[in-house]
């Protein structure tokens, strides 16, 4: 007999959660028994799990019950979100083969962090909890605090994990505050029900504002919006460049799934008091995010600040909150992990044993070192900034149309000026590249898994901005839930 709560369909829904997991612990039980030489099996094993995990998603396509009790519901909101989270795993594990044998920390529990770091975002694109969501956002969260730190001999990836760390722990703290009131407003953990209880409490309700803001202010820490970027930089340019890009993607990807589950159910009644907020944000957001980006000399602080300007695009579409909106957020976080795991691919490539390759005068003269990577860093800047025909443009073009389809001029203005500001910061990156003579002679050494990642995040950065309809399909499915 199995209990009530405990159906035993339900568990189809948490199988590619629970088929990561095994192959996560299997890479640590193999990596004892591995030589150093033989080191490259656990990627191939995580790959392996991925590639299983994304099957098991693919057969949740048609579901749309909650399972658990209503603690998870495995529905097609959740299916696109963990394609995204399953997309940057894998490039990152084909990234981190050679890095991580030039840095001498070929290690498998790198590999089983990367997968249970999944494992938590693919939760918190599922959670329909409180309980469930916080669960699976720590486990994301740890999970990167240990591998932002993963170079023990590197000071810069010490320290930057240790900031990380401190100031995730702060802001973990005022989301779990937050969601302690939604509780006692409602007696409830699950976000439908919460809802209810909002609405009935009405607008106006102190203790209903005050959830609202210290729910607002811990998930803006997560998905790095001003003012609580501050962490952001410092981890991007002190982790694992393979890990950086997780970072980027990934976290943000997750984190923005918690955002529309929880702004459109539990706070959706508080939409006019939020979407002031939000606007205010956002605009901060883009400013200090693309200003900030402007006298970098570092690549990955430099992608680090752009990443913060993409958040206020991002929030654009949940200030909007209509369908065009909603759908521009699964297109622009599909658009951001294709092109974003693009360029810290090629930062990836410029690591040798004699350079770290994350300066921009590292990357002088790259078109005579290695053309194909300086063109295809070309593409996914280009893509970055939004030029068509690329994918990146379909992400902000259906951005500005819900903007104007409801009537937020203004914040397309703004939006629009600092497309002009990121092209100009972009392009330097493009100048060094191409109109500067090489620092350093010699030849990019690529691995074949390096190359396999340039290949996947070029086809998905060219392709559907070549032919768009299969992602406008996707993100109109995505939104399912929500309409």
């Amino acid at each position: 007999m199995w209990p009530e709560f405990f159906q035993r369909e339900d568990l189809s829904a948490i199988l590619p959660q629970v088929q990561l997991t095994v192959f996560a612990c299997g890479i640590l039980l193999m990596d004892f028994l591995l030589e150093q030489r033989h080191k490259y099996m656990n990627a191939v094993t995580a790959l392996l799990g991925i590639l299983f995990s994304g099957f098991a998603v693919y057969q949740l396509r048609d579901t749309v019950r909650p399972a658990f009790g209503g603690l998870i519901a495995a529905d097609s909101f959740f299916v696109f979100f963990s394609f995204v989270f399953l997309l940057a795993a894998a490039v990152v594990v084909l990234m981190s083969v050679r890095y991580l044998e030039l840095e001498q920390e070929h290690e498998g529990e790198y590999y089983s962090l990367v997968l249970f770091a999944t494992v938590g975002m693919m939760f918190l694109a599922s959670g329909q909890d409180l309980i469930t969501l916080f669960i699976g956002l720590e486990l994301m969260a740890v999970c990167f605090y240990l591998l932002t730190g993963f170079l023990r001999r590197d000071r810069r990836s010490t320290e930057a994990a240790i900031k990380y760390f401190l100031l995730g722990a702060f802001s973990t703290g005022i989301l779990a505050y937050g969601f302690s009131l939604l509780y006692g407003i409602s007696g409830t953990t699950n976000i439908n029900r919460i809802t209810l209880a909002v609405r009935a409490r009405g607008l106006d309700d102190p203790i209903v504002f005050l959830a609202m803001v210290a729910v607002a202010a811990g998930l803006f820490f997560k998905v790095a919006a001003v003012p609580f970027h501050q962490w952001a930089p410092d981890a991007y340019e002190g982790a694992p460049t393979p890990i950086t890009a997780f970072i980027s993607v990934g976290s943000k990807a997750a984190s923005f799934a918690l955002v529309l589950r929880l702004f459109l159910t539990s706070l959706s009644p508080l939409r006019e008091h939020w979407m002031v907020l939000l606007s205010v944000v956002a605009v901060a957001t883009m400013t200090v995010g693309n200003l900030a980006a402007l006298g970098q000399t570092n690549v990955k602080r430099l992608l680090a600040y752009s990443s913060i300007g993409h958040v206020g695009y991002i929030l654009l579409g949940l200030v909007a909150g209509n369908e065009t909106g909603k759908m521009g957020i699964s297109v622009y976080v599909f658009a951001y992990a294709a092109m974003t795991l693009g360029a810290f691919a090629v930062v990836t490539g410029m690591r040798r044993s004699d350079l770290v390759g994350d300066q921009l005068d590292d990357m002088r003269g790259l078109i005579f070192k290695n053309p194909t990577a300086a063109v295809l860093m070309l593409i996914f800047l280009l893509s970055l900034t939004g030029i068509p025909p690329l994918i990146g443009f379909y992400g902000k073009w259906f951005i500005f149309l819900s903007l104007i389809e409801t009537r937020h001029y203004t914040l397309a203005v703004f939006a629009a000026l600092y497309v002009v500001v990121a092209l100009y910061y972009y392009f330097r990156i493009v100048v060094v590249m191409f109109l500067q003579d090489a620092r350093e002679p010699g030849r990019m050494s690529l691995s074949p898994a390096l190359v396999a990642a340039f290949v996947i995040t070029f086809v998905l950065t060219v392709l559907p901005g070549l032919y768009p309809e299969p992602l406008i399909q996707l993100a109109q499915f995505s939104i399912r839930p929500f309409r």
